[in-house]
C-alpha cells in the first residue's frame, strides 16, 4: 500500500470518528428574538435534559427569513411571526411536527391556537410561542410636559403631524416593519388593515409621509433600552418590549413610567411561532425544546420576564398577577374585538408593501 493512502485512510479514520463522536452530542439551536426569554430557563433545559442550547438572537423577520430561505442555517427551532410563518410553510421552509414527541400540547389555548391557526391550518407546522398587540408606548412626564391633553390612546399621537411634532425634540422610534406599521396606518384612515390592493397600500403613504420628519429611528430592539433610559419619549412598538421598558425604568429608578396603550382605533394582534426548519441538523431535540417551553410553569416564567402573553392555557394561574390583570397584556373581551390580523402579501402586494416603506424611512 502506498504510504500516501495510508495516511490518506487513517484520516479518513479520525474523520468519521469525529463524526460519530459528533452525532452522539445532544445540542439544540434556537434563533429567537432579542431579550424574548428569561436566560436561566435555558440552564434549566440543559440540566434537564442534558441538552446544550446554542442561542442565537435576531430583532426582525427579515433577518430570519433570508437566513431560512437561504437553506442550511443550521438552527433547529426558530420563532417567526404568524404571516412570515405561513409564507414559509408554502415555501417549504419547515417540517411537519411530530405531536407523539409533544405531550404538553394539550396545554395550549384552543382559542388563540384557533386564531393562528389561519396562518397554518390544523397547528401542522407550529405552535404558538408569545402573542401580543403593536402599539404606543411613551414616557409619561416627557409627553405630559409637551402635551398635557395629548390622545394617548389614539393612533393620533403618531399619525396626527400637528401632534407628533410637539414631541420630535424629545425622541420618536418607530418599528422598522413594514407589515406591523402600514396597516396601522390604514386602519387608522378607515381602510382594511389587511388589504392586498397595492392601491390600498398606497394610500399609507399619505398617512406616513407627513410624519416622517419627526421619527428619529427606525428600529425593533433598541426602543427597549432607549425609552428605559429617557433617551427618547414615544414608541411604536410591541406590547412586551413595552413592558420590558417599564420594568427597565422602575428598576432603575427613574422619575418617569413607561406606559404603554392599544389605541382605541385598534391594533394589530400578532403571534411569534415555534417551528423547526425542514433541514433542522436535530430536530428530536428541537422537539425536546418546544415540549419544555410549553410546561405550563415554564413559559409562565418567559412571561413573566418579557412581559408577553403566552399561548399556555394552562399556565395562567403561574402569570404574575400584575400582569395577567394589566388590559394593554391580556386585553379584555372588548378591546379584543377591535384587533386585527394581518394574513400573508402575495409577492405583487408585497413589493408594493416594501417599496413604500424603503421610500418611508429614507424619507423619499
Amino acid at each position: 500500500m502506498h504510504k500516501g493512502t495510508t495516511v490518506l485512510v487513517a484520516l479518513i479514520g479520525l474523520l468519521l470518528a469525529a463524526g460519530v463522536a459528533s452525532a452522539g452530542e445532544r445540542v439544540v439551536r434556537v434563533y429567537n428574538w432579542s431579550d424574548y426569554i428569561d436566560p436561566a430557563l435555558l440552564d434549566e433545559f440543559e440540566e434537564k435534559t442534558g441538552i446544550e442550547v446554542v442561542y442565537d438572537v435576531y430583532d426582525s423577520n427579515d433577518i430570519l427569513e433570508t437566513k431560512l430561505l437561504a437553506g442550511n442555517s443550521g438552527y433547529d427551532v426558530v420563532f417567526p411571526s404568524g404571516s412570515f410563518f405561513a409564507r414559509q410553510i408554502t415555501a417549504g421552509i419547515f417540517q411537519k411536527l411530530d405531536k407523539a414527541q409533544l405531550p404538553n400540547w394539550s396545554n395550549l389555548d384552543p382559542e388563540i391556537m384557533a386564531l393562528a391557526s389561519r396562518y397554518d391550518p390544523e397547528s401542522a407546522y407550529g405552535a404558538v410561542y408569545m402573542w401580543g398587540t403593536t402599539g404606543i408606548a411613551y414616557n409619561d412626564k416627557m409627553i405630559g410636559q409637551r402635551m398635557a391633553d395629548a390622545p394617548i390612546d389614539s393612533w393620533s399621537l403618531v399619525f396626527d403631524p400637528d401632534v407628533i411634532r410637539q414631541f420630535a425634540d424629545c425622541g420618536i422610534y418607530i418599528l422598522d416593519a413594514a407589515d406591523e406599521v402600514i396597516p396601522a396606518a390604514l386602519n387608522y384612515i378607515g381602510e382594511d388593515p389587511d388589504s392586498k390592493d397595492p392601491a390600498v397600500i398606497a394610500k399609507a403613504a399619505d398617512v406616513l409621509e407627513p410624519m416622517r420628519p419627526y421619527v428619529r429611528k427606525f428600529h425593533s430592539s433598541e426602543n427597549i433600552n432607549a425609552l428605559a433610559n429617557g433617551d427618547i419619549c414615544m414608541a411604536v412598538m410591541w406590547s412586551g418590549d413595552a413592558g420590558i421598558a417599564a420594568s427597565r425604568a422602575e428598576e432603575a429608578g427613574k422619575e418617569f413610567t413607561v406606559q404603554y396603550r392599544i389605541p382605541k382605533e385598534g391594533a394589530q394582534m400578532w403571534f411569534d411561532i415555534m417551528g423547526i426548519p425542514a433541514d433542522a441538523p436535530h430536530p428530536e431535540e428541537a422537539h425536546a425544546f418546544i415540549n419544555f417551553l410549553m410546561e405550563p410553569e415554564v413559559i409562565a416564567r418567559a412571561t413573566n420576564y418579557v412581559t408577553y402573553p403566552n399561548a399556555n392555557r394552562a399556565a395562567r394561574p403561574y402569570v404574575d398577577e400584575a400582569l395577567r390583570n394589566n388590559p394593554n397584556i391580556y386585553p379584555p373581551d372588548a378591546v379584543m374585538k377591535r384587533l386585527f390580523v394581518v394574513t400573508p402579501y402575495d409577492q405583487r402586494a408585497q413589493r408594493v408593501l416594501t417599496r413604500l416603506w424603503q421610500d418611508i424611512k429614507a424619507g423619499n
